[in-house]
């Protein structure tokens, strides 16, 4: 039981650390205030309503394009390195207390009997079921 805990526990704590430190860009195309993608590894796709850009600078009949396109960029912990001598040694002692006392609750205990140990068995001198034992003929 305990070694499964700490299998659990471990594999519990290195997935924290992964998921801290992974940094992703969330991409989002939205059409006017409607959301019609979004991707997390790669560019969102389109909707095809872009606005083609105008072939030259003269021409005076422009339109607003409805369509934007959005990053979401989460960065990850760079620094993981925690110093030990920012701890305090009150500290140091309630953590190790408490981990042991933890630790501790998750034994396993189990209770034998061994009263029997101290005395031998009888000798056996006569088998007695042979004695009460009566046949019918």
């Amino acid at each position: 039981m305990k070694h499964i805990f700490r299998k659990i526990a471990s594999l519990l704590m290195a997935f924290v650390v992964l998921c801290s430190t992974m940094s992703f860009t969330i991409d989002m195309h939205y059409c006017g205030n409607t959301l019609m993608d979004s991707s997390v590894f790669q560019k969102a796709k389109t909707c095809g309503m872009e606005m083609p850009s105008a072939p030259s600078k003269d021409c005076a009949i422009t339109k607003s394009n409805c369509c934007t396109d959005k990053q979401l960029s989460v960065d990850g912990q760079d620094d993981l390195q925690q110093s030990v001598s920012k701890i305090s040694l009150e500290q140091q002692v309630f953590l190790v207390s408490f981990m042991t006392s933890y630790l501790n609750l998750f034994t396993e205990t189990t209770k034998e009997d061994n009263f029997y140990r101290a005395y031998a068995p009888p000798l056996v001198s006569k088998q007695i079921y042979k004695l009460d034992e009566t046949y019918l003929i």
